[in-house]
């Protein structure tokens, strides 16, 4: 990474060589008819160490709503989908606490409904499925992940579902649908471990690459599956400095916050503020704000 202060201990820029963004959220798009869209909205994060006083610097690339990793926007037709409404329940499983719910701060999503009415959001009526691939992560790995899931239901209401371990390579053109691995379900979210050879997005500071796939019917846009990936030597190293848990689970937490919905704001004082500063580990009053609203999404029996 190139850029950044005098001192070297905040450098970053980024892969466009500009600064920290506040949007880049294009018009919505129309709904699709009689299909389902499916788009993965990824997020790289970059982790730098300062010289001097282990500073952590973590930056999220925006992609744009438009388009999805790699610039790929494609649709899958409704007769390769899974059935509808699988595991949805009439009402909500779980809500966002009270404090939660009347939190304000600095917050931003990653994506906005076809009207640009409310974010994207999961179904709160139905579990989000989560897949591990251990393989090559940290000792304390499933710790690490665990931990971070556990903020992000607490925070949000949403309820999460560990479906144990699974050996699926990450990819950015995952299917949204993989019957032969998970049934006639939508794929469960993969958090896996890698490495920049296996997955090349996560050369030089790129430590994880996050997102989220949402599908639209009937005008309402729903999550239903998504994808972390992180770089398991990069944050082993971390995991290695002072206060490097705390660290590390800032990223996992980070990445999980854009999976469930949270785009980046332009407040070091958030978790999901494009850089870190060594106090702001954990999900802050903006955050907490944003994942409440994501909670309350709409059920959706139809996707």
């Amino acid at each position: 990474m190139s850029g950044g202060d005098p001192d070297g201990l905040n450098p970053w820029v980024d892969a466009r060589g500009r600064g920290p963004q506040t949007s880049l959220l294009p018009a919505p798009r129309p709904p699709l008819e009689d299909q389902v869209g499916i788009r993965f909205l990824g997020s790289p994060v970059a982790v730098r160490r300062g010289p001097s006083r282990g500073f952590l610097a973590v930056m999220a690339l925006l992609v744009a709503a438009s388009t999805a990793v790699g610039g790929r926007w494609w649709s899958i037709e409704q007769n390769v989908a899974p059935p509808a409404g699988y595991e949805e329940s009439a009402t909500p499983l779980g809500s966002p606490p009270a404090a939660t719910m009347v939190a304000t701060g600095n917050h931003a999503f990653a994506a906005m409904q076809p009207d640009g009415i409310g974010p994207v959001a999961w179904s709160p009526c139905r579990p989000i499925h989560y897949v591990v691939r251990a393989e090559g992560g940290p000792p304390n790995g499933a710790e690490l992940i665990a931990t971070a899931v556990a903020r992000m239901s607490a925070a949000s209401g949403l309820v999460f579902v560990d479906d144990g371990l699974t050996q699926e390579a990450p990819r950015l053109d995952r299917d949204a649908y993989e019957p032969e691995l998970y049934g006639k379900r939508w794929a469960p979210v993969l958090v896996a471990w890698s490495t920049p050879d296996e997955t090349p997005s996560l050369a030089g500071d790129t430590v994880g690459i996050g997102g989220s796939a949402p599908v639209t019917r009937n005008g309402l846009a729903v999550y239903v599956t998504g994808s972390v990936t992180l770089d398991a030597p990069d944050l082993t190293g971390i995991l290695a400095t002072p206060d490097g848990t705390d660290a590390a689970l800032g990223v996992i937490t980070h990445e999980l916050g854009h999976v469930v919905g949270l785009d980046h704001v332009d407040d070091p004082a958030q978790l999901m503020n494009p850089r870190a500063t060594p106090s702001v580990s954990t999900l802050q009053q903006g955050d907490l704000a944003g994942l409440a609203e994501l909670g309350t999404g709409a059920c959706a029996p139809h996707v």
